[in-house]
């Protein structure tokens, strides 16, 4: 794209964007008040159907009536470019004190994906008024994706024909670490391998007072649990990214009775696969010694795994460019390692070349308030700034060098 047009066209996008800004806040602030759990994104979908519509575009909703796209009315020209943004909340309780907290009990938008969809309304709408001043015809298609935090979400969305004719696919995460008017950026891994796994240990239930007649499931999985966290470690290369956490014991239910099942269940994190594979042995045979002293049955399943978010290089380099143009070079900094959350924007990039930036939303003056936290917040101020380096990025995809 000439310079000059390039100049003009970027101060058009960032003019629509700005005369919204009271509006996409208040769509920021209306999904955090209201959030819905992976899977559960109904009210959602309809909210931002009939906001789309009243813009004069035609969304197109999921069959299950949770998760949408919408695509320009330009249907031939530039290489279609798709944009992505999340739509579900976590099962968490908000703890602000704030005119838009979370009105639903022990739900919560705790990972920023109501900024990301407010965002992307934004980039999406400047990039439809613009339309008739791009020097080609541009295609564009936004997707706003349920049941992420579940990684069931992209495929959904991918076999609800999302990805078809797609040639590059972009995204913003939110990083509470990093300040407003700042952006990671990285070429390469930018997330872990994510694998979850469910542990079911079986032992034989009975008295509290006479454990010699039972199998402890109890004591054999607090074994397991313990083992693995000090041992791994020591078997892991120190330098390899590895993190294998447990979020969930559960067992019995009676103070004075030992059960007969324990449930364990967790994430193994890693960057590369043979790492994860190692791990994954290796729990098998801690297992396998603890179910030999003790006497309790181990059976591990994997419901899930997350591949890795890679970064294409010629993608983040056009976004790098998009984002430099918003934020000047000074603020656009490089992620020097990968992150080991994991996400299922990895499972669009196995059908086209795309690339995730993190944007910095920390609010002036305070301590982060993490992903995942009741506390979690963001500067809304960033709201408009992810807008406009999505809807540049999406011009340099389509036009630029």
């Amino acid at each position: 794209m000439d310079t000059s047009i390039s100049a003009s066209i970027n101060g058009e996008l960032d003019q629509v964007i700005d005369s919204l800004d009271d509006e996409i806040r208040e769509v920021r602030r209306y999904l955090h008040a209201n959030p819905e759990a992976s899977e559960h994104e109904f009210k959602t979908t309809a909210y931002l159907a009939d906001w789309l519509r009243d813009k004069g575009l035609e969304p197109k909703v999921t069959p299950a009536k949770r998760g949408l796209s919408v695509d320009s009315q330009e249907q031939k020209g530039s290489s279609r470019i798709a944009l992505r943004a999340d739509i579900d909340a976590l099962r968490l309780q908000d703890e602000k004190t704030v005119i838009y907290r979370s009105t639903e009990a022990n739900l919560m938008h705790a990972c920023g994906h109501d900024a990301h969809t407010a965002m992307l309304l934004g980039a999406i709408l400047s990039l439809h008024k613009c339309k008739d001043h791009f020097p080609h015809p541009l295609t564009w298609r936004a997707i706003f994706q349920p049941a992420e935090e579940s990684a069931t979400g992209a495929n959904e969305m991918i076999e609800f024909g999302v990805m078809k004719g797609v040639d590059s696919i972009i995204a913003l995460h939110v990083d509470p670490s990093l300040k407003v008017g700042t952006i990671g950026v990285r070429e390469g891994a930018l997330t872990a391998i994510c694998e979850e796994f469910d542990i079911r240990v079986s032992g034989q239930g009975g008295h509290g007072a006479r454990p010699h007649h039972t199998v402890d499931p109890v004591g054999a999985a607090s074994q397991f649990v313990n083992t693995v966290y000090n041992t791994l470690p020591r078997l892991l290369d120190s330098q390899e990214p590895a993190v294998v956490s447990f979020g969930v014991f559960q067992a019995g239910i009676n103070p004075n009775v030992i059960p007969e099942n324990a449930q364990l269940r967790g994430t193994i994190r890693t960057v590369e696969d043979a790492t994860s594979q190692f791990i994954k042995a290796k729990m098998v045979d801690i297992a396998n010694g603890i179910a030999n002293a003790t006497g309790a049955v181990f059976k591990m399943d994997i419901p899930y795994k997350i591949e890795s978010v890679v970064n294409h290089r010629e993608v983040m380099r056009k976004c790098r460019k998009a984002a430099i143009s918003v934020l000047g070079k000074e603020n656009v900094r490089w992620i020097p390692h990968p992150s080991m959350g994991g996400e299922d924007f990895s499972n669009y990039l196995a059908n086209a070349h795309g690339c995730m930036l993190r944007l910095g939303v920390g609010l002036p003056g305070q301590q982060p308030r993490y992903l995942h936290s009741p506390q979690f917040d963001i500067a809304e101020s960033a709201l408009s700034i992810g807008a406009k380096i999505l809807a540049r990025s999406t011009l340099n995809l389509a036009f630029g060098k």
